[in-house]
C-alpha cells in the first residue's frame, strides 16, 4: 500500500482535479525517474492520470509550461503523445492521461522498426505547423544557462569557452540551409521519454518543447540512445524518405555535439537550482567529456565543411 502524500500544493491540486475529472479513487502514487519535476499517478473518476508538479525554478532551465501544453496536445493529435486532461497555472500543474505501456530501452530504440517509427513521428511533429511561444536555439540556450549559473554564484567549467566556440562554428556551418528551417521540437529525447503502448510508440515529457532546428531533435535522439553510424543512416532515411546525404550525416554528427553541450550546461544550472537528490555535477561532467570527444574527432572539421554543402 502506498503512503498518503501530503505535500501542500499536491493536496490542493488533487482537490481541484477531483472537481474537474471526478472523485479520486485510491492513493497518490509517485512515479520514479524524473530529475526535474515530481510526477504522480492518480485515479480520478475511474481513469488513470499523470499529475506533474514542476520542480523549483524550472523556468531558469528554459521551460515554458504553455509550450509544453501545446506541444503535448499536438503530439496527442498526431498519435505520438499522451492526451492533456488539465492544466493549472497556480500552483503550476500539467495533467495527462496515463499511457498503458512500458519504457523503451536504447537498444530497442535502435531497432529498425522502432527507429523508423520514431523518425516518422518526429517528422510529423516538426512538419505540423505548430507555433510554440518559446525559442529553443541551443547556442542561445547554453549562454543563458551560463548566465543563470553565474547569477547563482556558480563557476563555469573550464571546458565551456572552447565548447561555445565550437558551437558557434556549427551554427555558422549549417547557416540557413532548408533542412534547418525552424520547427517545433521536443528537445529531450532520452530513452526514458519513450513508451511502447498497444497503439505504438508514445513520446512523453514535452516540457522543453520550443521552436528550433529539427536537427537538434535528430542529434539529441542519436547521442542519447548511442546510435551507431548505420543506425543514424536509418534514422535519416526514415525521416527524410530518401537515402542520407553526406551533408545530412555531417549535420547529425554536429548536433550530437550541440545536444551534449546543452545537456552539460543543464547539469551546471541544476547544481544551483534543484532540490532533488541527484548528482548534477557528475551529469554535467559526463556530457562535457562526451562533447569533448566529439569535438576532438578527426572528422569534426570535415563535418563542418560538409554541413555547409548542398
Amino acid at each position: 500500500m502506498h503512503e498518503e502524500i501530503t505535500i501542500p500544493e499536491l493536496t490542493e491540486v488533487i482537490a481541484r482535479l477531483a472537481g474537474v475529472l471526478g472523485p479520486r479513487e485510491g492513493g497518490v502514487r509517485p512515479l520514479e525517474g524524473g530529475i526535474t519535476n515530481r510526477n504522480y499517478r492518480v485515479n480520478f473518476g475511474g481513469d488513470e492520470y499523470v499529475v506533474r508538479l514542476p520542480g523549483k525554478d524550472t523556468n531558469l532551465l528554459g521551460i515554458d509550461r504553455e509550450a509544453e501544453r501545446l506541444a503535448t496536445k499536438q503530439a496527442a493529435a498526431l498519435g505520438i503523445g499522451p492526451k492533456v486532461a488539465a492544466m493549472f497555472e497556480d500552483p503550476p500543474c500539467l495533467v495527462t492521461c496515463f499511457v498503458e505501456g512500458r519504457e523503451l530501452t536504447s537498444d530497442e530504440l535502435r531497432g529498425s522498426e522502432v527507429l523508423s517509427e520514431v523518425a516518422r513521428g518526429l517528422r510529423a511533429f516538426h512538419d505540423s505547423g505548430l507555433e510554440l511561444p518559446t525559442e529553443f536555439q541551443v547556442y542561445d540556450v547554453v549562454r543563458d544557462y551560463a548566465d543563470v549559473a553565474r547569477s547563482r554564484g556558480g563557476e563555469l567549467p573550464g571546458a565551456f569557452d572552447g565548447a561555445l566556440e565550437r558551437a558557434g562554428e556549427i551554427v555558422e556551418a549549417v547557416g540557413d540551409h532548408p533542412d534547418h528551417e525552424t520547427s517545433p521540437n521536443h528537445n529531450d529525447l532520452l530513452a526514458a521519454n519513450f513508451l511502447q503502448s498497444p497503439d505504438g510508440v508514445v513520446i512523453v515529457d514535452w516540457e522543453y518543447a520550443g521552436m528550433g532546428d529539427p536537427f537538434f531533435d535528430l542529434g539529441n535522439f542519436a547521442v542519447n540512445n548511442e546510435l551507431r553510424d548505420e543506425d543514424a543512416d536509418r534514422l535519416l532515411e526514415a525521416y527524410f524518405g530518401e537515402p542520407p546525404t553526406a551533408r545530412r550525416r555531417a549535420a547529425l554528427n554536429l548536433f550530437r555535439f550541440m545536444s551534449d553541450f546543452r545537456e552539460a550546461m543543464w547539469g551546471v544550472v541544476q547544481t544551483s537550482v534543484s532540490e532533488l537528490d541527484f548528482d548534477f555535477t557528475e551529469y554535467a561532467d559526463k556530457h562535457f567529456r562526451r562533447l569533448d570527444a566529439t569535438g576532438g574527432d578527426e572528422r569534426f572539421r570535415t563535418w563542418l565543411e560538409e554541413a555547409g554543402g548542398d
